[in-house]
């Protein structure tokens, strides 16, 4: 039984990421995705940095706790985030929601390969169980997709993004990682990352592109302060509570919140395909998080 120390931000990530997902394709539309990414966390770097004064976390970092931050930035601010943006380009953001539900799978790899997480055969049944469900809602997106739309590609770029999410969940969960205040660490990722979205964004796209429109700029502040200032420092303090695995399952709360956003406003349509797969998904995620991880 979960206590609500960990429950409360448990529920409350999985809840304010599970509208992000939908409020990202607004922010598609009226940019390119990389300067979307970038105006998110240009947002959200200074914020964390002001809550991080604000707890007295210690800002200075050593080298390798840089190195680390440096890492952790790249994958999580700019990998992870980059290529979900894309694969929202090509298919629904509730897809892509239930899709990075699967984190756990990498996340339990990753955990056993570089902090010694033990994974129990009970998550590893509920996994593919899960799995066989994401399977049956990606071959009703696959049948869906209009004439000419790119959903293989959505797919790739969207596993791409959650092997780059899970590797920066697990690596930062190091002793190296521990050591450093949780937010303070994540501020100085998050400048990493913005800088590499920066580059990135002025190599692949050109100069920048500044929307006038209240709503983007509305869109984008939610998403820097409500989905990542509020929301990093509590997920990743739930990595280092319950571990990689467990917390990625956090995912059902994501799902639930985000399919019924597409449902309303993308005009995802349900069958009996789509609605097994749904039911399958969310089985194998509760079966999984029933089991325990425990150190070696």
């Amino acid at each position: 039984m979960l206590s609500p120390k960990v429950l409360i931000p448990f529920m409350l990530t999985g809840t304010i990421w599970g509208s992000t997902w939908f409020v990202i394709t607004g922010q598609i539309s009226d940019v390119p995705a990389a300067w979307g990414v970038f105006y998110r966390f240009m947002l959200a770097t200074p914020a964390l940095f002001v809550l991080a004064v604000v707890m007295g976390n210690r800002l200075k970092l050593n080298r390798p706790e840089h190195m680390l931050a440096l890492g952790v930035g790249i994958a999580q601010f700019s990998g992870n985030f980059l290529l979900v943006y894309h694969a929202e380009s090509h298919i629904t953001s509730g897809i892509v929601a239930v899709m990075f539900a699967l984190l756990m799978v990498p996340n339990a790899i990753f955990a056993k390969v570089f902090i010694g997480e033990k994974v129990q055969g009970g998550f590893i049944g509920g996994s593919l169980v899960a799995i066989a469900g994401v399977g049956m809602l990606l071959v009703h997106e696959w049948n869906a997709a209009p004439l000419g739309g790119n959903v293989g590609l959505g797919i790739v770029l969207a596993i791409g993004g959650m092997l780059a999410a899970s590797i920066a969940n697990v690596v930062q969960a190091n002793p190296t990682g521990r050591g450093v205040p949780m937010v303070s660490f994540l501020a100085w990722a998050m400048v990493y990352g913005t800088a590499f979205d920066l580059v990135y964004a002025l190599v692949t796209v050109g100069p920048p592109q500044v929307p006038s429109a209240w709503q983007f700029w509305a869109g984008t502040a939610y998403l820097a302060i409500i989905g990542s200032v509020v929301t990093f420092p509590l997920h990743y303090n739930l990595v280092r509570e319950i571990g990689a695995g467990r917390t990625a399952y956090n995912g059902i709360v994501t799902v639930c919140v985000a399919m019924g956003l597409s449902t309303l406003f993308e005009g995802f349509e349900w069958d009996a395909l789509s609605a097994g797969g749904m039911g399958l998904a969310l089985l194998g995620m509760g079966l999984a998080l029933r089991s325990k991880q425990k150190k070696k």
